[in-house]
């Protein structure tokens, strides 16, 4: 039984279901109780308030890679504790456990592959992974699809999940900004497209890096896209700032992207998007 606020129900006098964990997902845009199962098939999109939920890398692929074709490259690049960082857990172990965790050995996932049959070069980051923070590890293997793309004359496309750089790395996290934008530079003097996508959140040492240097920039409806937060940016300024600043709809409208792209129409958009460019 489902009450008027779309929750589920035991109904009265009956006894209580074993209901099965994760059977259902609450949008947190609508507060609407979702059928989970239904939600996976919807891609992970709310069905009334077309809430973007945040999906893994491996599912990006999936519905951006012509099946079968996606050929991942330097999945065995792994992050080592080149500080020593010292903390309330060490970097090692934070590692280690997301590595369980996700089954990813890191926040990116390159390779190339196919789309409406043309090949390009694709990477694709998981904020599940230590918040898709960029240490030097996923700096090195953007960098090398880049230079896959710029070898091989494939197109490159980045889908951007990121908190930011990887402050358990110091220097070597924010070093990975100028990397990736050199490396950039040489793609785009050899007149190779690029296309950005931003999903929620893109922020901080990523959006200020390869993230905002697409020749053409997509994002996903109410990403979060930003360099700081609300807070330390207003207590720098001292200045009122407009409501929604930090949202891809108010990036739209002052020009820093060029379209705001549905989930379920990503494919069909970078289909036409790679079909024109070629």
């Amino acid at each position: 039984m489902i009450n008027k606020e779309n929750k589920p129900q035991i109904p009265s006098g009956e006894k209580m279901l074993d209901i099965p964990e994760g059977l259902w997902t609450k949008c947190p845009g609508c507060n609407r109780f979702l059928y989970t199962k239904e939600l996976e098939l919807n891609q992970s999109v709310c069905q009334y308030c077309q809430h973007h939920f945040p999906i893994k890398a491996t599912e990006r692929i999936g519905y951006i890679a012509d099946r079968d074709s996606f050929i991942e490259h330097d999945q065995n690049l792994y992050s080592i504790d080149i500080l020593g960082f010292d903390g309330e857990k060490s970097y090692q172990e934070r590692l280690d456990y997301y590595r369980n965790k996700t089954a990813l050995n890191e926040a990116v996932v390159c390779g190339s592959c196919t789309l409406g049959s043309i090949p390009i070069s694709l990477c694709v980051m998981d904020f599940s992974f230590l918040g898709g923070s960029m240490g030097s590890v996923v700096g090195e293997k953007i960098t090398r699809a880049i230079e896959r793309s710029l070898s091989s004359k494939l197109p490159l496309i980045i889908i951007c999940a990121s908190g930011g750089a990887r402050m358990y790395e110091g220097m070597f996290s924010l070093m990975q900004m100028a990397k990736t934008a050199a490396a950039l530079h040489r793609l785009s003097q050899a007149r190779i497209p690029y296309i950005s996508i931003l999903t929620n959140p893109t922020m901080a040492g990523v959006i200020a890096s390869f993230a905002s240097l697409g020749d053409i920039i997509l994002a996903e409806p109410k990403a979060m896209i930003g360099f700081a937060g609300s807070r330390v940016i207003k207590e720098t300024t001292q200045q009122d700032l407009p409501p929604g600043f930090q949202t891809a709809e108010f990036l739209l409208e002052k020009g820093l992207i060029d379209k705001i792209v549905h989930r379920k129409e990503l494919r069909s958009t970078l289909k036409q998007l790679l079909y024109f460019l070629k």
